[in-house]
């Protein structure tokens, strides 16, 4: 199954997705709430609403304003380094355990929101990635039932303030500016794509120019050998963010170097699950729209 969370003509809630129809499932029960964590922590019955879908109005998918899947995950953790040749392009030696790193809130924002560069540096980069929805939580899980532990798959665009990522080892400032970080907007459950969400195409791209292509098989560590490695050191409760890391191609190692700017729509697209689109925005520019306002 396909959802989306967002505002649109049936009001704000968690849609079911199919082509280019919506459904509000929260309109047909209020159990639902409105994100994603009354279905995954099973507060309405899932099969019960999509049997009676049509007892409600559908929408058409492109009317909805999309929001974050989970509003308030308990947490956000990314993995760098997870691609070999992003790994090279990048100066670094390939690493023997995930390069993991977590991510603030308020960093997060849905597609089609305004992405933020920030007015104290011209360094944003774009990172395609896939990101994983916990729905069942644990500790010490195994490698060989990891993939039970998954709600959904989404798509995730790991914008990164290069200058400042690099001011230190452990990455937190470049990693963690305001409205950096776009979410969504569908997700898409595992029974709709090959196991692991394996073997999808992945890109990147600003119009016609495309920035990364690669495909999720190359990822060094697969969604399930991530979630036991995880797991090892913390509880994963329903609702987390996983993001899976980013292939070749990012901006920083292009020659000259290509960062976003102000005015572009930065696309992320994987195969099987959609495309998060968000225009750049300087800082700048957002606060002097906002004082006006």
């Amino acid at each position: 199954m396909r959802f989306i969370v967002g505002t649109g003509p049936g009001g704000q809630g968690v849609y079911l997705v199919e082509g280019q129809k919506a459904w509000n499932l929260t309109a047909l029960d209020r159990k639902v709430g409105h994100d994603l964590m009354g279905l995954i922590s099973g507060a309405a019955d899932l099969s019960e609403l999509v049997a009676k879908k049509d007892e409600g109005a559908s929408f058409d998918l492109s009317a909805i304003t999309p929001e974050l899947p989970v509003a308030a995950p308990g947490k956000i953790i990314c993995l760098g380094l997870n691609y070999v040749d992003h790994i090279k392009e990048g100066g670094y030696d390939v690493p023997t355990y995930p390069a993991l790193f977590m991510r603030s809130m308020t960093s997060m924002i849905p597609a089609g929101a305004p992405m933020v560069r920030p007015s104290c540096s011209e360094q944003l980069d774009y990172e395609a990635e896939l990101m994983v929805i916990i729905g069942k939580g644990g500790r010490h899980i195994s490698e060989d039932s990891a993939l039970d532990h998954v709600f959904g798959y989404t798509l995730f665009n790991d914008g990164s303030v290069r200058e400042y990522q690099r001011k230190t080892h452990q990455w937190t400032p470049g990693k963690n500016f305001d409205g950096t970080g776009p979410v969504g907007p569908v997700v898409v459950t595992p029974d709709e794509l090959p196991k692991g969400a394996e073997g999808l195409k992945i890109e990147s791209r600003v119009g016609s120019e495309i920035l990364q292509s690669a495909t999720t098989s190359d990822m060094l560590w697969s969604v399930a050998r991530t979630i036991s490695t995880i797991s090892e050191y913390t509880t994963l409760e329903p609702g987390d963010y996983l993001a899976m890391g980013t292939p070749p191609g990012v901006g920083h190692a292009k020659t000259p170097q290509r960062w976003l700017r102000p005015g572009e729509v930065v696309e992320v697209e994987i195969e099987g699950i959609g495309i998060c689109a968000n225009p750049i925005v300087a800082e700048e520019d957002m606060r002097a729209t906002e004082a006006a306002e």
